[in-house]
């Protein structure tokens, strides 16, 4: 995770480019396919998700918030974060409800589809923006309702680009952004040509659910030098049948660490599932955890390019 400590170097060495004119009001954002007014800077706002509310919190934004939601219910808390969410409340565990929203008189949710909001369900951009709650969509979940490109981290970059407009807040998210490329362009200063074939394994027994070109770890294999071995499906995280596994036969896999089911049980289904005894990462047993805040759009994106760059190519 990127520590406090870390932001903390990028705001008092960032570059110059990192200090921005201050935000005008009112402000005009592009979410997805819409447009999105912001008169003034949120003052209860709510991120959903671990990487959602991770974002929030390292732009310093906990001051605006009323609280975040679906954290506990699926995954653990870092320690770190712990302590920074301390004192702001969890509104629900996995899903609000749009009644949970406005018992806490929140102007801004910050969220995604298929992170919260699911379309044609209770809690969307066009069933809030009535009540006067402002929805800004995760930019890589956008593909669930418009055609879009490949994901890449400029995803990630522009969503806290986004942040920094709406709350004012631009040098500080400029600074962030900043140390993080530098991070990537570190990484990949060193990497080798070759790409092994890389499959990441979310969860699922009767068929994988993984990610295609569109969702996140698309951009994080990239990035460290692999090569998804579903780059040519046009879908985000999706399911595949095991034979499109074995087909593809990947060299790694790459296992998000999230929810009851762990890493290692994983790792064991994986192992002793019959019909991947040929596949070359399970025979020579090349797997790579990352934890489901590293896999999902947000700050730590950058570990994971990291973490995939050693398991992929070695020190």
């Amino acid at each position: 995770m990127i520590l406090r400590a870390l932001l903390s170097l990028a705001l008092l060495f960032g570059p110059a480019h990192a200090f921005a004119e201050a935000t005008r009001y009112p402000l005009t954002i592009q979410s997805c396919n819409r447009d999105v007014t912001f008169q003034q800077a949120p003052q209860h706002a709510v991120s959903h998700d671990i990487n959602m509310t991770q974002m929030m919190l390292a732009l310093g934004l906990k001051p605006h918030m009323a609280g975040y939601s679906g954290v506990s219910g699926w995954k653990s808390v870092p320690a770190d974060m712990a302590t920074t969410l301390d004192g702001l409340p969890e509104l629900a565990s996995k899903y609000p409800s749009v009644e949970t929203l406005l018992n806490a008189n929140v102007d801004f949710f910050f969220a995604g589809w298929d992170y919260g909001m699911r379309v044609g369900g209770d809690l969307t951009p066009h069933t809030l923006q009535p009540l006067g709650i402002n929805v800004y969509e995760l930019t890589e979940s956008c593909a669930f309702v418009m055609k879009r490109p490949a994901a890449s981290l400029d995803d990630t970059y522009n969503d806290l680009r986004n942040l920094g407009r709406i709350f004012d807040v631009q040098e500080r998210t400029n600074a962030l952004i900043a140390q993080m490329q530098a991070q990537v362009a570190e990484v990949q200063k060193h990497l080798p040509p070759d790409k092994p074939r890389v499959f990441l394994y979310d969860s699922g027994e009767d068929r994988a659910m993984t990610s295609g070109r569109l969702g996140m770890p698309q951009a994080l294999i990239d990035a460290a030098g692999g090569r998804n071995i579903l780059e040519d499906i046009d879908a985000s995280w999706t399911r595949v049948n095991w034979e499109t596994v074995v087909e593809r036969n990947p060299q790694v896999i790459v296992i998000v660490d999230y929810s009851e089911i762990t890493a290692e049980q994983k790792k064991h289904f994986l192992l002793n599932n019959p019909a991947l005894q040929a596949v070359d990462a399970i025979r020579h047993q090349r797997f790579i955890v990352i934890p489901y805040v590293q896999a999902t759009p947000g700050i730590d994106n950058v570990l994971a390019v990291e973490t995939l760059a050693k398991g992929f190519h070695g020190e």
